[in-house]
């Protein structure tokens, strides 16, 4: 199956009054770096959770490997949050066991080579880090795995530049080259040499899904110039 991400139909409603995901549907193939992009209030963060089965959709149907989220899609999904969800008090090395022992797909040898390239000690505690090297603890435990899927919510958000060129680096040379990648983030400029395709999205719809290619082929535009202009309508 050369689809990784099969989206018909779908929409999310809150209450009568709050559409955050509105009769979407797409196709997301296998190989791919893909941007999620969209203004604050599009739908991203929905969409993700929705994906990763932590929301049930009100209406239409995802499928992921050929399956609706759950247990099986779980297993094959590396997800990060836009939020820290480690706990403070940790070694890093006891995340990294932590991990290993949950997702039989995750290598400590990659992890640890990671965390090498950075000078972090494993026996670190998360409390003492500060947030651009918790961040790419974050990143590393989520890239240690062998996913069919990566779905990175604001990886780049808060960080510094020098922390936003690694994390953008190890995201391109660790992950699973049959496997996709989807990156949300309204820093558009600072991923956008990574990106080969990107979706936008405002008020739940889809308004474009195409390569990041034939965006500047066909309207001379940067993806983020072009973003801009999408949305200053």
């Amino acid at each position: 199956m050369s689809e990784l991400i099969e989206i018909t139909g779908l929409t999310k409603t809150y209450d009568k009054n709050k559409v955050a995901i509105n009769n979407l549907s797409l196709t997301v193939p296998r190989g791919k770096i893909i941007g999620l992009l969209g203004p604050n209030g599009s739908g991203k963060t929905t969409l993700i959770k929705m994906m990763n089965g932590l929301l049930t959709p009100t209406a239409g149907k995802i499928l992921i490997n050929g399956q609706e989220p759950g247990v099986e899609t779980k297993a094959r999904i590396s997800y990060l949050p836009d939020r820290t969800y480690l706990g403070n008090g940790r070694k890093i090395g006891d995340v990294l066991d932590y991990f290993a022992d949950f997702y039989p797909d995750f290598s400590k040898e990659k992890a640890y080579a990671m965390l090498e390239s950075l000078d972090i000690d494993a026996a670190t505690r998360l409390k003492t880090l500060s947030k651009g090297n918790k961040e790419k603890v974050q990143l590393i435990l989520v890239m240690s795995r062998e996913a069919d899927l990566y779905i990175l919510d604001e990886p780049i958000a808060g960080v510094d530049p020098a922390a936003r060129d690694y994390i953008l680096r190890t995201i391109i040379n660790n992950y699973n080259p049959q496997a996709s990648v989807l990156l949300s983030t309204h820093l558009i400029g600072d991923i956008e040499s990574v990106l080969d395709e990107a979706i936008f999205l405002r008020y739940g719809q889809l308004i474009l899904y195409t390569s990041v290619d034939n965006i500047r082929q066909q309207h001379g535009k940067s993806v983020d110039a072009y973003f801009r202009e999408v949305f200053s309508c």
